[in-house]
C-alpha cells in the first residue's frame, strides 16, 4: 500500500473488545504496527479496551463526538456459538458504527471478526489469512487521506 500523506496532526482512536483477548490483542498489534509504519506516533493513538463487542459502539461514539480523531478503528471477535446470539451482536455493532460514521462525518473502521470458529479467528488475526487489524488500520489511513482531498463539508 502506498503511504497516504499525513501531516503528523492526525490522531487515531482504537476501541478493542476484551472478549476473545487472545485474538483481539493480535488485531490491535497489527493495527498499531501499521499505523506506526505509516508515520503515526504512539502519542497520536488512543486505545480503549471495552468488555466485549457489544460495548464498542458507545466508546467509539465518544471518540467520534469529541472531534479529536481522524478515524476510529473498532476491533473485536465474535465467534458463533450454539445460539444466534452472535448474529444479533454483529448486526447491532455494525449498524451502530455505520450510524456513528454518518452522523459524525468520520471514518469508523469495522474490525469486528464475525467467525464461525476460533480457528477462523486465529487465521484472521495474524494467521494464514493475514491480520484484519492491520487491514483496518490501512483502511483508516486511506480514508483519512481520501477525506482530506474530498470536497469540503
Amino acid at each position: 500500500m502506498e503511504k497516504p500523506p499525513l501531516d503528523g496532526s492526525e490522531r487515531f482512536a482504537i476501541v478493542v473488545a476484551e472478549w476473545n483477548r487472545s485474538i483481539t490483542a493480535k488485531l490491535l498489534e497489527g493495527a498499531l504496527s501499521t499505523l506506526s509504519a505509516a508515520g503515526v506516533a504512539d502519542a497520536q493513538i488512543d486505545v480503549a479496551w471495552v468488555p466485549g463487542a457489544w460495548e464498542i459502539p458507545l466508546v467509539a461514539q465518544r471518540f467520534a463526538q469529541c472531534q479529536k480523531y481522524a478515524s476510529v478503528i473498532s476491533l473485536g471477535a465474535v465467534i458463533r456459538g450454539e445460539t444466534s446470539h452472535d448474529q444479533h451482536i454483529n448486526r447491532a455493532v455494525s449498524l451502530s458504527l455505520q450510524q456513528i460514521a454518518l452522523a459524525c462525518d468520520l471514518p469508523m473502521i469495522f474490525g469486528l471478526l464475525t467467525c464461525e470458529t476460533m480457528e477462523q479467528a486465529i487465521h484472521r488475526s495474524g494467521g494464514n489469512v493475514g491480520n484484519k487489524g492491520a487491514e483496518c488500520a490501512e483502511a483508516a489511513l486511506r480514508m483519512v487521506a481520501l477525506l482530506k482531498n474530498s470536497p469540503p463539508k
